[in-house]
């Protein structure tokens, strides 16, 4: 079992990018050019590891090589994205892995590309590549190129070192859970569970008793074993439900207007223990947006058109503006629930005005685009 933080450090370690592994500093999945560029680098690192795993670290400075983080990204479905564009798709997970000296809420994204020994392509147009087109690595850098040629595997040996050097042990487990429990969560109820022998998830939260149901917040959930952080969130409530074989969590996001607010279920993850010391898993979106007045929604909508506006103009916003503003990004989404589809592009567009104005808004707008691209992806 690979602990993936050690895996990490020593790609990290091992030498600058190259044909197996490739470092960034972020990537932006909101718009067509992040999405682009990403699948180029899984199709370029596919192409040129037939036969063992790449690697992309997402959350690093690319020219000093200080591990700065990125946003939780808890996107089960990444590998919809790949497996929409690509001929031949590799195996690619996501996985967020959390350093002690980041700040809060902050990870190491750890992209892994399984290999599959066949040319892997772009089958249909985007941004500005072409369908059709076959990319290579070329030191560290991903390109396209013709493919008439043997692929040679050079990377194995040295991929197979690397990862055994990431081995996990009984030592790190147990650091990892005192780490978990002791230091970095000693503010919340904790917990662990060791399942089959094996796998250790710790979990900490803020416990709420609603009838017969437990709702956790403040969520924090990890895997141990391999250092992979499976939820993450300061906001929304979730519910947690496990038995010898399994651990689920149902994740709950809070919608609605004025006083008419409530939570709904958003997704199911479910995490299965097999004997054999594998696990797998699942995700299923089980969102039920709500459905309110068009004409109430055309009245928020137009008026967080006019408050965008004047940020952009750079105007002060009055005392009833800056109320409603709180609540610009949770509004916007539930216009485009309700069928106004102007209403994401208004959102992405109202970015960088939200990010200057006020952090916890910026935190509300970044929890609006994580539900609005689960939703998009189903």
């Amino acid at each position: 079992m690979i602990n993936k933080r050690l895996l990490i450090k020593n790609l990290l370690a091992h030498n600058d990018e190259c044909s197996f592994y490739d470092k960034k500093l972020k990537f932006d999945f909101s718009n067509k050019e992040g999405k682009a560029k990403f699948l180029k680098h899984i199709c370029a690192l596919s192409n040129s590891n037939p036969k063992n795993n790449s690697y992309i670290i997402v959350g690093v400075d690319d020219t000093s090589n200080i591990i700065v983080g990125v946003d939780f990204f808890d996107d089960s479905k990444i590998q919809n994205l790949v497996n929409a564009y690509l001929d031949n798709a590799p195996l690619v997970t996501y996985e967020n892995i959390p350093f002690p000296h980041l700040k809060e809420g902050l990870v190491v994204g750890l992209v892994s590309i399984r290999p599959i020994d066949q040319i892997t392509s772009l089958k249909k147009n985007i941004w500005k590549y072409w369908g059709g087109s076959v990319f290579f690595r070329d030191g560290s850098i991903s390109m396209p190129k013709v493919f008439d040629i043997e692929i040679k595997d050079v990377n194995s040996a040295i991929v197979s070192e690397i990862e055994n050097h990431a081995k996990n042990n009984i030592k790190l487990t147990l650091d990892g859970v005192m780490d978990f429990v002791v230091n970095r969560h000693n503010d919340l109820e904790t917990h662990y569970k060791v399942f089959k022998e094996i796998f250790v998830v710790c979990w900490a939260g803020i416990p709420k008793r609603v009838h017969d149901t437990v709702f956790y917040s403040r969520v924090d959930i990890e895997l141990i074993n391999e250092q992979v952080r499976l939820f993450y969130s300061a906001l929304d409530k979730i519910t947690i439900e496990f038995s010898e074989d399994y651990f689920k969590i149902v994740e709950f996001v809070k919608l609605g207007l004025h006083n008419n607010v409530k939570y709904f279920p958003l997704e199911e993850l479910l995490i299965v223990f097999n004997e054999n010391g594998s696990y797998k898993i699942n995700s299923n979106l089980v969102f039920n947006p709500p459905q309110f007045n068009k004409k109430t929604l055309y009245h928020i909508y137009n008026s967080n058109n006019a408050l965008i506006d004047k940020l952009k103009k750079n105007i002060s916003l009055n005392k009833a503006e800056e109320k409603d503003i709180i609540n610009l990004p949770a509004t916007y989404l539930l216009c485009y629930l309700n069928n106004f589809e102007d209403a994401k592009t208004k959102l992405e567009e109202a970015k960088p005005y939200i990010k200057s104005y006020d952090d916890k808004i910026y935190s509300s707008y970044k929890d609006a685009m994580r539900i609005l691209r689960k939703v998009n992806y189903n």
